[in-house]
């Protein structure tokens, strides 16, 4: 665009000046710059274009990649591989924690009942003591309590369940029972 011949669509966009927009301005090329080479080597990195020696690759993804058929057959094997290898190493985690949750539980249980899990008795039977002991008279007396108020509660309940609803009984009625009126 040196010359002065312009292109007819640029000749028909009016020009204005604007203290806001700056024309682009030629880079400055440095001393040690040179011209790249029209054939280019192969890269390092190993990947190469579409040669002789390989197999064409007409398998053109979306993304603009291509490639043979086999090369997807091989890598969709390996990812099946991948795939197997980390449930196997996934499952082997899963096994190593479930155990160790195991023995920790089994544990605890040992911590709690010493020698329960390590014997087959299933049933526990409390110590009898060697020899009759003499009971007191005051705790026969006390027995003797606890039985009849054992028989009172049992003779309530079975007058209240032949009697009326729990909802038609007076609960003051119970209460001066129970306790004994207030005078």
């Amino acid at each position: 665009m040196r010359d002065d011949r312009t292109h007819p669509l640029l000749a028909q966009v009016p020009l204005t000046v604007s203290p806001f927009v700056s024309l682009p301005t030629a880079a400055t090329l440095p001393y040690t710059y040179k011209s790249m080479p029209s054939t280019l080597p192969a890269p390092a990195t190993g990947i190469t274009g579409a040669t002789d020696d390989e197999k064409p690759k007409y398998v053109v993804s979306p993304s603009g990649h291509a490639a043979h058929p086999d090369e997807i057959i091989a890598s969709c094997q390996a990812l099946q591989v991948h795939i197997t290898r980390m449930r196997e190493d996934m499952e082997a985690t899963l096994r190593r924690m479930e155990d160790r949750i195991r023995e920790r539980d089994l544990a605890e249980k040992r911590r709690v009942a010493p020698g329960w899990l390590d014997s087959d008795a299933r049933l526990l039977e409390p110590e009898r003591k060697s020899g009759p002991a003499p009971v007191a008279a005051a705790e026969k007396a006390e027995v003797a309590g606890r039985d009849a108020i054992t028989v009172q509660l049992a003779e309530m309940s079975i007058a209240e369940s032949a009697g009326v609803s729990e909802m038609a009984v007076d609960q003051g009625a119970e209460l001066d029972r129970a306790f004994g009126g207030l005078k």
